[in-house]
């Protein structure tokens, strides 16, 4: 029989969320969660989500779970749609996407509650300076699904105090396919722009890191 997962691990193709889904799954049976936006990078991002989430070594995961939650109604013009994109000096601020994490954790906690999964867990890193990525933002939110649905599980934001070589290095230990990430804002294809600003902070991160297999990595097919 096989074992219920215990936690549930929201996933983009990113580093962050795929080196967590990764760590998680060494000490619990994961459930991972990609909810579609209907935004620009989605197709590339979930291409390699889906090459990633088999290749992790040692893993205890639970089939991909596929949301849909279309916001080009809500977005219309905002840049995620269409548009020119954040570029490489652009500051971090300027990547924001209105309520992204409301809008994520409203339909994963109902699939957790249906499922009887007491835990989920984002990547939102220390340097994030959005308001839906901060410690008291996540325990409102416990509130209000007890309040609501009667869920009384617990938002994880394990990662809250890494920066991302920090969580590059953790991928490295744990002997993730890293080139099987994906960030960028502007896909040419399956392939990054290299020109955003997702991509400029993947490349600065690698070369903060420093160890040429780590680099190597990083970089990949991937740019």
């Amino acid at each position: 029989m096989t074992k219920r997962p215990s936690v549930a691990v929201l996933v983009s193709g990113g580093l962050d969320s795929c080196v967590l889904a990764a760590d998680l799954a060494r000490r619990h049976r994961i459930l991972p969660i990609y909810v579609r936006n209907g935004l620009r990078w989605e197709t590339a991002e979930f291409y390699w989500l889906r090459r990633f989430l088999p290749a992790i070594p040692r893993a205890r995961i639970a089939p991909l779970v596929v949301l849909d939650l279309p916001m080009q109604d809500v977005y219309q013009k905002h840049w995620s749609l269409k548009g020119r994109v954040p570029g490489r000096r652009s500051d971090d601020r300027e990547v924001y996407l209105p309520g992204r994490n409301i809008i994520l954790l409203t339909k994963a906690v109902l699939v957790c509650q249906q499922a009887g999964i007491k835990q989920i867990a984002l990547a939102p890193l220390g340097h994030n300076p959005f308001p839906d990525s901060r410690p008291s933002f996540f325990k409102q939110m416990e509130r209000t699904f007890a309040a609501g649905i009667r869920w009384r599980g617990r938002i994880l934001t394990p990662y809250r105090a890494l920066t991302k070589p920090q969580v590059i290095r953790k991928g490295v230990s744990l002997g993730l396919p890293l080139h099987l990430t994906f960030s960028c804002l502007q896909p040419q294809g399956r392939r990054p722009c290299g020109r955003c600003n997702k991509c400029e902070e993947r490349r600065r991160a690698f070369l903060a890191v420093g160890p040429a297999d780590a680099i190597r990595a990083g970089r990949g097919r991937r740019g």
